[in-house]
């Protein structure tokens, strides 16, 4: 967890000043406070999944690109989810980056583990983002359409998250699925 902090301590500072953005307008930006925007920057913060969400939409970022690095060199890249898995946030979900957004691809794609209990509403992501699930152990829930959709294992459901969305684990398993996230173009 420390490793991501810093990681995204650092990429937050960076986004801002590359905006030349103070804290004050960052936080108008993203709706997040000046007050944990700088907790944040200064590593002294573990941010919720919603609140990183918010940040990186209001500075038209992935979430991937506040998470850690891009991925460089051959088109041909291996990820293994085990080594990749890890929990960012305070949020009872375990985040496996298997790839980081590409703008020359247009999307980034998630291994998502919902612990039992789980369950988070998003905020609409800018307009034009669509995400697709595919549940490979366990059960989920995805809000999306204004209803809850159960799915289980090689279920898969792609949808509008330019709207409200969300996910939860009523099981007293956990729930694992991968979440492409796809951008439009910029």
């Amino acid at each position: 967890m420390q490793e991501v902090n810093t990681y995204l301590s650092g990429a937050l500072k960076k986004a801002r000043k590359d905006r030349n953005l103070s804290l004050d307008k960052a936080a108008k930006a993203t709706g997040v406070s000046k007050a944990m925007l700088g907790q944040i920057e200064r590593g002294e913060s573990s941010p919720t999944l919603a609140t990183l969400w918010k940040i990186a939409s209001g500075l038209n970022l992935s979430m991937s690109g506040l998470l850690g690095p891009a991925l460089s060199g051959p088109p041909t890249v291996f990820r293994n989810a085990d080594a990749l898995r890890e929990q960012p946030t305070q949020d009872r979900m375990l985040v496996a980056t298997l790839f980081p957004f590409n703008p020359t691809l247009g999307f980034e794609m998630f291994e998502l583990t919902l612990l039992p209990g789980y369950e988070r509403y998003s905020e609409p992501h800018e307009p034009g983002v669509t995400e697709h699930v595919v549940v490979i152990e366990g059960e989920v829930e995805i809000f999306a359409d204004d209803q809850w959709q159960k799915l289980a294992k090689g279920d898969a459901i792609r949808f509008a998250a330019d709207r409200p969305h969300g996910y939860r684990n009523l099981s007293n398993t956990s729930g694992v699925f991968h979440n492409l996230i796809h951008y439009p173009p910029r």
